[in-house]
């Protein structure tokens, strides 16, 4: 708990992790108890809880916790993250209403082939480190470029797909809620390239100060992404199809 009782608070220090957790788990709560179980809401709770999980992984490596070593933790967090990028291609196809069946269970693929990797590949995931402000992951150097490849590769085809499918859609609230997951994503994508620019030593730490940033996107998740989709969706009330609130007449 030493970083607690330090007088600076850094950007993406254990507390700050530590209150990103709480953020994530509540809005993926909210989105569970608003809107209940349907296939976008689900994939949009997987990404908070993923983001959460892996904030939880961080502080851990830092501070120890629960009898698990931080090597283990680090192996958590790095699963956490994988599975996040088809889980977006994979919301984003969701409400956009177009699957993309083959390219989002290529994307699962890849991200199973990573997962088995860093949890059980013995110099998968080779060590971690907690400077204070960010955790540094050292994964096996063999799959370092593939991995970014992989990572950068998803998300920025997440984000083009996004505003893509965004343009030819007519409803204003599917239409809106595709845009802001390409903001969403591009609000932790953009400021970590440009912390990589200006400081290339920051490059070691690149996941954790990604997911620092990823806060931003699960606060656009959960208050806008999710509820805007369902503005759009119909409903069944009293054997009457109705729109959600604000969304057109009674059919």
């Amino acid at each position: 708990m030493r970083y607690l009782k330090s007088d600076k608070l850094y950007c993406f220090s254990p507390p700050v992790m530590l209150a990103t957790f709480i953020i994530e788990i509540i809005g993926a709560l909210y989105v569970v108890f608003r809107y209940k179980m349907t296939p976008v809401s689900r994939l949009a709770t997987g990404i908070l809880v993923g983001l959460a999980v892996f904030q939880l992984a961080e502080y851990n490596v830092c501070e120890g916790a629960w009898g698990v070593d931080s090597l283990t933790w680090a192996r958590i967090g790095y699963v956490a993250i994988t599975l996040l990028p088809p889980l977006g291609l994979h919301l984003a196809t969701k409400i956009a209403d177009t699957p993309q069946k083959a390219l989002v269970r290529s994307a699962y693929g890849l991200a199973a082939v990573f997962a088995v990797i860093f949890l059980f590949v013995g110099h998968g995931m080779q060590s971690q480190e907690c400077l204070g402000n960010y955790v540094i992951f050292k994964i096996a150097h063999w799959a370092t470029i593939p991995y970014a490849l992989y990572y950068y590769g998803l998300l920025l085809l997440t984000v083009g797909y996004a505003l893509r499918a965004a343009k030819g859609i007519a409803n204003k609230y599917k239409r809106s809620s595709l845009t802001f997951l390409a903001v969403g994503y591009m609000a932790f994508i953009l400021p970590t390239t440009a912390a990589n620019l200006i400081d290339p030593s920051t490059l070691a730490g690149i996941p954790s100060i990604m997911c620092g940033f990823a806060v931003v996107l699960a606060v656009i998740l959960a208050t806008v992404v999710v509820p805007k989709y369902y503005d759009a969706s119909p409903i069944v009330q009293n054997g009457s199809l109705r729109y959600h609130k604000n969304n057109g007449r009674t059919s």
